[in-house]
């Protein structure tokens, strides 16, 4: 059995400019709203990512033909062959976002028949919101773990106008429930919306389609049409990969210009950025009359500050321990409160294992300060800790080896090349070969 690593060296501050591609989180989401067409789609900017490309495989499975050109980043969507309305625990298994299929499935086949999803082990992401959202519209939902089927009885009379009300704003439960109203005969709203940058693109994308969608403050108003067409549509800079890349130039003490960051949708966490000391400058394209462009200087003495995860727009949960690891090494004792994810703090184990000073108590970590972080070698569970690791890692005295590196690889197009452009150490390895022994098995099942 073979697998990857990265190998990360302290490196000298990072200077430079980078790109970033589009949003995971609106690509994968936008990719299941094709679903709801019968025609040729055409997206732009899409990240070429191992969760870009399992679904691929999803849809391909549903009977999509579909083309992507990892060059140009242009991915072209048929679902004129799309036939199935089931998808099994194989492919569920590997990507969480693969529930997001449900809504669209519904509202074109009148039945949805997945496996409860799969992904990272941060925290349960329970789908109870999706489904009773789905009731809400007319859905009879059985459940059969690990399946859970939908059906519609499209001859069955359905309120003109509906109100649902989410207890949490689940991103995932607005866009799956958003989808499936997009082409109900009602009037659909749903209160305490989550209104992400990707749930608007995804709403854009609706609304070329030929739906006609509203948003208001904490609401989103959805008036159903009898079907929506194909589109060609260019996916929103990744506000997660851009705070990625200030983060490294920032716990460098270098500087970094994103010409196409997006900084309002960066907004809470650029402020805290400026609150550790960093200078943050932004841009705008009078062009687009949008916000477009953030450099940061970083300070060679960060200061301590406090942080709490929030949906947006507040403080992003998936920024949470990358801006933890530049907090190692500031002035201070900093204070930083998760509030989204139940196991979001386990990479902080790997982070004291380099010499961080975290405490962590319930869903709070207080983090001291220290000189110097040392290299080591760390297993990362989930996408945003291998993040963590290798941010740590290029202030870090010595190597640092980071396992369970497929992670990254989900949620990233390219990540190592864009650092080392900026003058970072930092390379993918292959592992040697592993011998087949329970000890190596168990070794690996960590990964």
């Amino acid at each position: 059995m073979t697998g990857q690593h990265l190998l990360v060296k302290k490196s000298n501050p990072l200077h430079g400019s980078a790109h970033v591609h589009g949003a995971k989180n609106a690509v994968l989401v936008i990719m299941t709203s094709l679903i709801l067409t019968n025609g040729i789609s055409v997206l732009e900017n899409v990240p070429n990512n191992t969760d870009v490309l399992l679904m691929v495989t999803l849809l391909e499975h549903l009977g999509a033909t579909v083309t992507f050109d990892t060059a140009t980043k242009q991915l072209t969507v048929d679902t004129r062959g799309i036939s199935k309305c089931d998808v099994p625990q194989d492919i569920m298994n590997k990507i969480r976002a693969s529930i997001l299929v449900m809504g669209p499935l519904l509202a074109r086949f009148g039945a949805a028949d997945v496996a409860m999803p799969g992904g990272d082990l941060i925290g349960m992401r329970p789908i109870n919101y999706h489904l009773e959202g789905f009731k809400r519209l007319g859905a009879t939902i059985e459940v059969h773990l690990p399946y859970v089927s939908a059906h519609l009885d499209r001859t069955a009379a359905i309120p003109a106008a509906v109100r649902i009300s989410l207890e949490y704003p689940s991103v995932g439960a607005t866009e799956n429930i958003l989808m499936l109203a997009c082409t109900r005969n009602t009037h659909t709203t749903i209160i305490n919306a989550a209104l992400e940058p990707e749930v608007i693109d995804l709403i854009d994308v609706l609304n070329k389609m030929g739906a006609n969608i509203q948003v208001g403050p904490a609401t989103i108003d959805i008036r159903g049409v009898p079907s929506l067409n194909p589109i060609h549509h260019t996916i929103i800079p990744d506000r997660l990969e851009a705070g990625t890349l200030l983060i490294a130039a920032a716990i460098t003490g270098g500087s970094i210009a994103i010409p196409n960051a997006r900084p309002d949708h960066l907004d809470t966490f650029l402020e805290k950025l400026r609150a550790m000391g960093h200078t943050i400058v932004t841009g705008f394209d009078q062009e687009e009359r949008m916000a477009l462009g953030v450099t940061l200087k970083a300070t060679q003495t960060p200061r301590a500050i406090t942080v709490k995860t929030a949906p947006y727009p507040g403080f992003p949960t998936d920024l949470q321990p990358l801006i933890t690891a530049a907090l190692c090494t500031a002035q201070g004792i900093s204070v930083v409160e998760e509030t989204v994810y139940e196991n979001r703090m386990m990479y902080t184990k790997g982070l004291a294992k380099m010499g961080a000073q975290i405490s962590v108590e319930g869903s709070v970590a207080t983090v001291r300060g220290v000189d110097m972080l040392y290299g080591s070698e760390v297993i990362a569970a989930d996408l945003r800790a291998s993040c963590s690791f290798l941010l740590a890692g290029l202030v870090a005295e010595g190597e640092t080896r980071i396992a369970g590196i497929h992670h990254l690889l989900r949620g990233y197009d390219g990540l190592d090349s864009k650092l080392c452009a900026l003058g970072a150490q930092v390379q993918l390895m292959s592992d040697m070969p592993i011998a087949d022994s329970s000890q190596q098995k168990a070794q690996i099942s960590l990964l």
